[in-house]
């Protein structure tokens, strides 16, 4: 894996030996396999969840903090990584920090810091900050850290560009 990262791939990919290539469908037969990595970041607001999450707060708004203005911004949502019993338990905690209502969104104070794995942060010019989480899914609840000890904005900019250092190696090498 790592020699493949070193190289600028992504990570890897395994299949069975007898399928067929399918373009845009691996089902079952493929799998991709690439590192994640983590960030502590501050969830500002959630949705109300729909189908078997009806009843619990369950997209979850998630902000690093500008550590030049201190204000909190979102860099993407995420409803993946949690127990049924975790999403009772956040929709509580988060009601009782509630600021206002939206017609889908509860907005609540920066408050209740989430570890989050991701597999790359991209560029959006749909959220302030700048930047998205690509595959976000929340790893685990910081209780242990308050939202002054989220990630930063400007840290964000750094991990981001970090990631090119490899992938701009190879597409160097393949224009040659």
């Amino acid at each position: 894996m790592q020699s493949a990262l070193k190289e600028g791939h992504e990570g890897l990919m395994a299949k069975s030996m007898t399928s067929n290539y399918s373009i845009g469908a691996r089902g079952k037969k493929w799998f991709k396999i690439k590192p994640a990595d983590k960030l502590d970041v501050v969830i500002i607001a959630a949705d109300w969840g729909s189908g078997r999450r009806v009843g619990w707060l369950s997209n979850y708004h998630l902000a690093v903090r500008d550590g030049e203005t201190g204000e909190f911004l979102v860099i993407g949502k995420t409803f993946k990584g949690l127990t049924d019993v975790e999403f009772e338990s956040i929709t509580k905690r988060l009601l009782e920090i509630k600021t206002r209502d939206g017609r889908y969104t509860v907005y609540v104070k920066p408050a209740i810091v989430a570890e989050v794995a991701y597999n790359e942060i991209q560029k959006s010019p749909r959220y302030k900050s700048g930047f998205a989480l690509r595959f976000a899914r929340i790893s685990r609840f910081r209780d242990d850290k308050g939202p002054e000890d989220a990630v930063t904005l400007q840290r964000l900019q750094q991990l981001y560009e970090k990631q090119f250092e490899n992938k701009a190696r190879l597409k160097l090498e393949e224009s040659k």
